[in-house]
Protein backbone atom coordinates (compact mmCIF):
# COMPACT_ATOMS: atom_id res chain seq x y z
CA UNK A 1 0.00 0.00 0.00
CA UNK A 2 3.02 2.38 1.06
CA UNK A 3 4.28 1.67 -3.01
CA UNK A 4 0.93 3.01 -4.37
CA UNK A 5 0.58 5.97 -2.07
CA UNK A 6 4.17 6.57 -3.41
CA UNK A 7 3.10 6.61 -6.86
CA UNK A 8 0.08 8.17 -6.65
CA UNK A 9 1.66 11.02 -5.06
CA UNK A 10 4.52 11.54 -7.49
CA UNK A 11 2.71 10.84 -10.86
CA UNK A 12 1.03 13.77 -11.13
CA UNK A 13 4.36 15.88 -10.32
CA UNK A 14 6.15 14.09 -12.84
CA UNK A 15 3.26 14.62 -15.23
CA UNK A 16 3.33 18.16 -14.57
CA UNK A 17 7.37 18.44 -15.70
CA UNK A 18 8.31 20.28 -18.84
CA UNK A 19 10.51 17.09 -19.55
CA UNK A 20 7.43 15.12 -19.43
CA UNK A 21 6.08 17.09 -22.40
CA UNK A 22 8.97 16.89 -24.42
CA UNK A 23 9.08 13.30 -23.78
CA UNK A 24 5.70 13.06 -24.94
CA UNK A 25 6.01 14.71 -28.08
CA UNK A 26 9.44 12.43 -29.03
CA UNK A 27 6.90 9.45 -28.38
CA UNK A 28 3.95 11.09 -31.05
CA UNK A 29 6.81 12.27 -33.11
CA UNK A 30 8.10 8.66 -33.20
CA UNK A 31 4.63 6.65 -33.91
CA UNK A 32 4.00 9.46 -36.61
CA UNK A 33 6.97 8.08 -38.30
CA UNK A 34 6.44 4.54 -37.53
CA UNK A 35 2.89 5.24 -39.07
CA UNK A 36 4.84 6.00 -42.15
CA UNK A 37 7.18 2.71 -42.31
CA UNK A 38 3.93 0.39 -41.06
CA UNK A 39 1.55 2.34 -43.94
CA UNK A 40 -0.74 3.23 -41.21
CA UNK A 41 -1.79 -0.15 -40.61
CA UNK A 42 -4.26 -0.84 -37.72
CA UNK A 43 -1.82 -2.08 -35.64
CA UNK A 44 -0.06 1.05 -35.53
CA UNK A 45 -3.65 2.94 -34.74
CA UNK A 46 -4.39 0.58 -31.79
CA UNK A 47 -1.37 0.01 -29.93
CA UNK A 48 -1.02 3.70 -28.65
CA UNK A 49 -4.64 3.85 -28.11
CA UNK A 50 -4.41 1.01 -25.76
CA UNK A 51 -1.59 2.54 -24.11
CA UNK A 52 -3.32 5.90 -23.83
CA UNK A 53 -6.21 4.46 -21.73
CA UNK A 54 -4.07 2.56 -19.45
CA UNK A 55 -2.76 5.21 -18.86
CA UNK A 56 -5.55 7.70 -18.45
CA UNK A 57 -7.47 5.77 -16.21
CA UNK A 58 -4.28 5.15 -14.27
CA UNK A 59 -3.65 8.67 -14.12
CA UNK A 60 -6.90 9.68 -13.08
CA UNK A 61 -7.21 7.45 -9.92
CA UNK A 62 -3.61 9.07 -9.01
CA UNK A 63 -4.88 12.60 -9.70
CA UNK A 64 -8.16 11.83 -7.81
CA UNK A 65 -6.04 10.08 -4.24
CA UNK A 66 -3.77 13.35 -4.95
CA UNK A 67 -6.68 15.53 -4.80
CA UNK A 68 -8.54 13.98 -1.85
CA UNK A 69 -5.44 13.90 0.31
CA UNK A 70 -4.60 17.74 -0.27
CA UNK A 71 -8.39 18.61 0.65
CA UNK A 72 -8.19 16.60 3.72
CA UNK A 73 -4.63 18.22 4.86
CA UNK A 74 -6.28 21.35 3.77
CA UNK A 75 -9.98 21.13 6.10
CA UNK A 76 -7.55 19.68 9.18
CA UNK A 77 -5.45 23.09 8.71
CA UNK A 78 -8.38 24.91 8.85
CA UNK A 79 -10.21 23.19 11.38
CA UNK A 80 -6.85 23.88 13.38
CA UNK A 81 -6.94 27.37 12.93
CA UNK A 82 -10.66 27.82 13.59
CA UNK A 83 -9.82 25.49 17.17
CA UNK A 84 -6.86 28.06 18.11
CA UNK A 85 -8.96 31.58 17.40
CA UNK A 86 -10.80 32.32 19.87
CA UNK A 87 -13.80 34.36 18.41
CA UNK A 88 -14.04 31.67 15.34
CA UNK A 89 -17.09 29.98 15.30
CA UNK A 90 -15.95 26.27 16.31
CA UNK A 91 -19.36 24.75 14.43
CA UNK A 92 -17.64 25.06 11.23
CA UNK A 93 -15.00 22.43 11.94
CA UNK A 94 -15.98 19.27 9.95
CA UNK A 95 -18.07 21.90 7.69
CA UNK A 96 -17.22 19.70 4.41
CA UNK A 97 -19.66 16.75 6.21
CA UNK A 98 -22.93 19.14 6.26
CA UNK A 99 -25.43 18.87 4.09
CA UNK A 100 -25.96 21.03 0.66
CA UNK A 101 -29.22 22.44 2.19
CA UNK A 102 -26.78 23.22 5.63
CA UNK A 103 -24.38 24.66 4.09
CA UNK A 104 -26.46 26.98 2.00
CA UNK A 105 -28.42 28.38 5.35
CA UNK A 106 -24.87 28.76 7.01
CA UNK A 107 -23.88 30.64 3.43
CA UNK A 108 -27.02 33.02 3.90
CA UNK A 109 -26.13 33.56 7.64
CA UNK A 110 -22.18 34.78 6.81
CA UNK A 111 -23.68 36.72 4.18
CA UNK A 112 -25.79 38.64 6.34
CA UNK A 113 -23.38 39.23 9.25
CA UNK A 114 -20.81 40.57 6.30
CA UNK A 115 -23.64 42.90 5.10
CA UNK A 116 -24.60 44.10 8.44
CA UNK A 117 -20.93 44.89 9.29
CA UNK A 118 -19.89 48.91 9.22
CA UNK A 119 -17.25 49.41 6.50
CA UNK A 120 -13.72 49.49 7.62
CA UNK A 121 -11.75 52.50 7.25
Amino acid sequence: MRLVRRVALRLPELIGEPRTFVAAATVIAAWLVWGVVARWSTAWLLWPSAIASVFTFLLVFSLQYTQNRDTRSLQLKLDEILRATARARNDLMKLERRSDEELEQLEREILDLRDDEEPRT
